[in-house]
C-alpha cells in the first residue's frame, strides 16, 4: 500500500521499526518511500470494522486490549536518542514526557484488522505520539465497546468490565473518566488540525467533526450517572 507522508512519517518508521524489531505483532511494516513521495506500507490480510453499524464481538474486543497492553509494555522501553517530529506535536522536534510513551493515539476500531472472527493487527499509526497508556486504551473503548453509542448499560457494563480484566487495570470508574478527557483532546486536536491546514483533519471537518465527536461526548456525559451506578 501507498500513502501520504509528512513530517512526522520518520519518527513513525523508525517507531515501527523499533516495535518490530522487540518482537510486536499485529503492527504493518514499512519498505520505504515511492518515487512520489508516499510511503509503501505492507497490506495485512482482514477486514475493517465498520463502527457505525457494528458492535465487534468480545473474544474479538479482549484480544485488541490484550494486544494493545503487549504493544503498552514494549513501548516503556522505548528511547530516541534525541526529539522527534510528531503529527499531533507541532512540527518542532520533543521529547518524550516523563511518565509517558510513543501511543497509537488513534485505536479505533476502524483502525482494526479482523480475520477469520480474530483480531489480527493495529494499523493506520500516522497520529503516534507522546501520551498516557489509558488514553489509547480510552479511545479503543469509545468505538470498540462502544461508549459513543447508546447501548444497554447492562452490556456496556460487562464490556467495560471485560476490557479492564484484559488489560489489567485501571478501573472502569477510572477508564469511563479517561475517556470524556481523551475525546475532549480528541476534538480539541482535530479543530486544531483543520486551522493548521492538515489534509486528513479537513477531510474530517467535511463529515462534521469536531462537532460530531463534541456531540457524543455531550450524549455520553448525559448517560455517565446511570452507568456508574450500575457499576457500583
Amino acid at each position: 500500500m501507498r500513502r501520504p507522508t509528512g513530517v512526522w512519517t520518520p519518527a513513525v518508521h523508525e517507531y515501527l521499526a523499533w516495535l518490530d524489531g522487540e518482537g510486536l505483532g499485529g503492527i504493518p511494516s514499512v519498505s520505504g518511500i515511492d518515487e512520489d513521495g508516499r510511503e509503501i506500507v505492507s497490506y495485512i490480510e482482514g477486514r475493517g470494522v465498520p463502527i457505525d453499524d457494528e458492535i465487534v464481538l468480545e473474544n474479538v474486543l479482549v484480544e485488541a486490549v490484550t494486544w494493545l497492553r503487549e504493544f503498552h509494555d514494549i513501548a516503556e522501553d522505548y528511547l530516541p536518542d534525541g526529539p522527534r517530529v510528531w503529527r499531533q506535536t507541532g512540527s518542532e522536534p520533543v521529547d518524550i514526557p516523563d511518565g509517558q510513551i510513543i501511543c497509537h493515539n488513534d485505536t479505533g476500531a476502524y483502525n482494526w484488522i479482523i480475520q477469520s472472527g480474530r483480531f489480527v493487527a493495529m494499523i493506520d499509526w500516522d497520529l503516534a505520539g507522546p501520551g498516557d497508556p489509558i488514553d489509547d486504551l480510552a479511545f479503543l473503548c469509545w468505538t470498540a465497546i462502544p461508549l459513543y453509542r447508546s447501548i444497554p448499560t447492562e452490556q456496556l457494563v460487562r464490556r467495560l468490565d471485560a476490557v479492564v480484566d484484559a488489560y489489567g487495570g485501571p478501573g472502569p470508574l477510572s477508564l469511563l473518566d479517561a475517556v470524556v478527557r481523551r475525546m475532549t483532546t480528541a476534538a480539541d486536536r482535530i479543530e486544531a488540525g483543520i486551522e493548521r491546514g492538515d489534509p486528513g483533519m479537513l477531510n474530517l471537518a467535511k463529515r462534521g467533526e469536531p462537532q460530531r465527536t463534541r456531540a457524543r461526548i455531550a450524549d455520553f456525559q448525559s448517560r455517565l450517572d446511570e452507568i456508574r451506578a450500575a457499576i457500583n
